[in-house]
């Protein structure tokens, strides 16, 4: 009955959205950043609302270490689409996350994405993933944080909660290029809200974890030429202090 009520309340609000998403493109033309406020704070409405259905019992740790005022790079473990609707419900400002190219085809959540600067990434192209990460810098030098999975895929092990795929060194170019701080996230359960019963969502306990932010013109030459590695060992650290 939960999975039921969230799919479901999930469809009626992409579908109920629309006319609201067409007055704030209107309204975009003449005052962008309130558009970019309001349909963020609409989606983190809607998102929250499945976190309550789905029986999501949240627990937010290092909040506080979010820059509130500046555009940053998010980066963190992925485990579920879960991850997604858990994160973005806490931006504190626009943010756009780089997403899987399969998903613009899904019509009306195409839409909904690409107003939230969203981009879609094909992993198999590399001269499409170049242009991708520079759409990416663009967006934080025009005040938008980015949010990517550098492990370029969810993680299925379901045996080692604190395993970590590589992260692609790629995905860091956006703060390198931009000079944008670094947050590093960790998020422990959420898989166990949909991928391990897959396909009936089930209440779970979940923690995300925020680490200090990371600036990169402050790490030694090694730190910065290995930043994803070095990332990578952030998180670790975060998921298993706070298991």
């Amino acid at each position: 009955m939960r999975t039921i009520f969230a799919f479901l309340y999930l469809f009626l609000f992409l579908i109920l959205g629309l006319p609201i998403l067409g007055i704030e493109w209107i309204i975009s033309k003449f005052n962008k950043q309130h558009t970019d406020l309001v349909q963020l704070r609409i989606v983190q409405w809607g998102f929250r609302c499945i976190s309550f259905i789905s029986g999501i019992k949240l627990t937010v740790i290092g909040e506080e270490n979010v820059p509130k005022d500046e555009a940053v790079l998010y980066i963190g473990n992925h485990r579920s689409i879960f991850d997604i609707i858990v994160t973005y419900a806490r931006c504190p400002r626009p943010t756009g996350y780089i997403a899987k190219k399969g998903v613009n085809k899904v019509p009306i959540l195409r839409l909904w994405m690409k107003r939230l600067h969203c981009i879609f990434l094909n992993r198999d192209d590399i001269k499409e993933g170049l242009k991708v990460i520079l759409q990416a810098i663009d967006y934080v030098k025009a005040g938008i944080s980015i949010c990517i999975f550098p492990e370029g895929t969810r993680n299925k092990d379901a045996e080692s909660p604190t395993s970590l795929m590589p992260f692609k060194e790629g995905s860091f170019k956006v703060s390198t290029k931009t000079g944008c701080k670094i947050v590093p996230m960790a998020l422990i359960g959420t898989e166990e809200i949909f991928e391990k019963h897959f396909p009936w969502i089930h209440s779970a306990e979940v923690k995300l974890i925020y680490g200090a932010p990371i600036e990169v013109s402050a790490l030694d030459k090694q730190q910065q030429k290995h930043i994803g590695a070095y990332c990578q060992t952030v998180v670790e650290e975060l998921i298993k202090n706070n298991i």
